[in-house]
């Protein structure tokens, strides 16, 4: 019994009791204030590319019912069987430009506002990357 006096829970000791850190909640929910605005801006700029897909389609669309009206009055009422037929390719080949050159700029303008969007998820992750090296150094020091 003679160790409850003298022995290891007697006596006074240092006990250097470290408690696990918390992180800065005003930090995380900084943090998460700025991934919501990241993506709520990456949506808005990928809305708009997909805004001006459909309209510069819609626009396309147009121009070719137009272009297809032309074409057809000029082919029915061109002279012989053979001028109708050179009127016909040339239509069909301008028309085959059209559609190539069109889809390329449709296809820019998708890629263009997807790029744009994942632009700005990317900077904003690089910024969530540094930020928790900063919170992780903190808290490896001791702050």
């Amino acid at each position: 019994m003679t160790a409850a006096k003298g022995g290891s829970h007697g006596g006074k000791e240092n006990f250097d009791l470290k408690f696990p850190s918390f992180p800065d909640m005003t930090a995380v929910l900084e943090g998460y204030r700025r991934n919501i605005e990241v993506l709520t801006r990456a949506n808005q700029v990928a809305w708009e590319g997909a805004q001006l897909f459909a309209r510069r389609q819609a626009e396309i669309i147009q121009e070719n019912m137009a272009e297809l009206s032309e074409a057809l009055s000029t082919i029915a009422f061109a002279g012989s069987a053979e001028q109708r037929a050179a009127k016909q390719a040339e239509w069909v080949k301008r028309a085959y430009e059209r559609a190539v050159n069109n889809a390329r700029e449709l296809g820019e303008i998708l890629q263009r506002s997807s790029g744009e969007a994942l632009d700005i998820l990317n900077r904003r992750f690089m910024e969530a990357m540094e930020e928790m090296q900063g919170h992780a150094s903190k808290h490896r020091e001791g702050g």
